[in-house]
């Protein structure tokens, strides 16, 4: 394919070039945060490119591209070359170029418009009896009769260098986001572990606030009769439908599985922000259903603090592509 505006076949274009692999691609095992920022300059010849990138928290993977009009042909190998790096985020990237050459405008002549305007200049003069006072300087001021023309540049060469800063650019992003994704990573593991602790807790007193209720049921009882002798199965009747009322092991078995699987996600490591989303919505389920049953102060409060610790996790995984 030959494109008539910039006088370039394509088909002779050397794509590996274009889309090279990256080199030292990041391994995916890594958490990585959405918010980064990486710089690079590459200098080529008399060419020098500078390249900036910044991301923040995104939903999908939205990228900005700010650079000079001359460079616009390498738009699509620009992103994919960024999707390589970047999974989610809102990127942007500012990109300079300054070529330090001597001037590549070459000055061009258009003799055939010249003429025209010549022979039309010439018609008029005769048409209305004018004095033909045509001269070199007046002619050549007309429009088009001179032009500046860029010289043809050599586009492989031009990608090279931009590549180089942009894959620059794109490693210091990467790696400042890493950096950020561990902190990310342990602290979201150190809620995990307390959670873990307000679980074992709500499990080691629902037992006790049955035995309480049935305590407290069997004294009131004997407070109404007196002396006569007590049911005991009305009693084992009552306290089994107060146990059920307030029965959390279903909810504590499925968010203490929940805990453990975002835990092993995070060993995982790669793209697992969706992920880690979804696993904190259900966990969060969990422990609203056991604040709806609690009928104890302890375990409401319990409940209430589980709650709180979901919320700022999932505040965490909100940062974590």
């Amino acid at each position: 394919m030959f494109d008539y505006a910039r006088g370039m076949d394509y088909n002779k274009l050397d794509y590996g070039l274009l889309y090279p692999p990256v080199p030292g691609r990041v391994r995916r095992s890594m958490i990585k945060s959405m918010t980064g920022f990486g710089r690079c300059e590459a200098e080529k010849g008399q060419r020098k490119f500078t390249v900036e990138i910044k991301a923040v928290n995104h939903r999908y993977l939205d990228v900005g591209i700010k650079m000079p009009k001359k460079l616009n042909f390498f738009e699509s190998a620009i992103r994919a070359l960024l999707k390589d790096y970047i999974q989610r985020g809102k990127v942007d990237v500012f990109i300079t170029y300054e070529d330090t050459a001597e001037s590549r405008m070459v000055l061009k002549y258009n003799g055939e418009l010249a003429g025209e305007y010549l022979r039309y200049l010439r018609q008029m003069a005769a048409s209305f009896g004018l004095e033909d006072d045509i001269k070199v300087s007046a002619l050549s001021r007309y429009p088009e009769v001179f032009t500046m023309e860029e010289q043809g540049v050599d586009e492989q060469e031009i990608w090279e260098g931009l590549r180089e800063a942009l894959c620059g650019a794109a490693q210091q992003l990467v790696e400042t986001r890493i950096a950020e994704g561990e902190n990310l990573r342990r602290d979201i593991a150190g809620k995990l572990e307390g959670m873990k602790r307000g679980v074992d807790f709500v499990e080691e007193r629902s037992p006790k606030i049955v035995a309480q209720y049935r305590a407290k049921l069997e004294d009131k009882v004997r407070e109404l009769l007196a002396d006569s002798q007590i049911d005991e199965g009305r009693i084992a009747a009552e306290v089994t439908i107060f146990a059920d009322k307030i029965c959390t092991d279903e909810e504590t078995v499925r968010l203490r599985s929940h805990i453990e699987h975002m835990q092993a996600t995070l060993e995982e490591g790669g793209s697992i922000g969706r992920k880690l989303d979804f696993i904190a919505q259900e966990m969060n389920r969990e422990a609203n259903t056991i604040l709806s049953k609690a009928n104890d102060l302890e375990v409401s409060n319990a409940a209430i603090d589980l709650k709180t610790e979901i919320e700022k996790v999932r505040e965490q995984i909100q940062n974590i592509e």
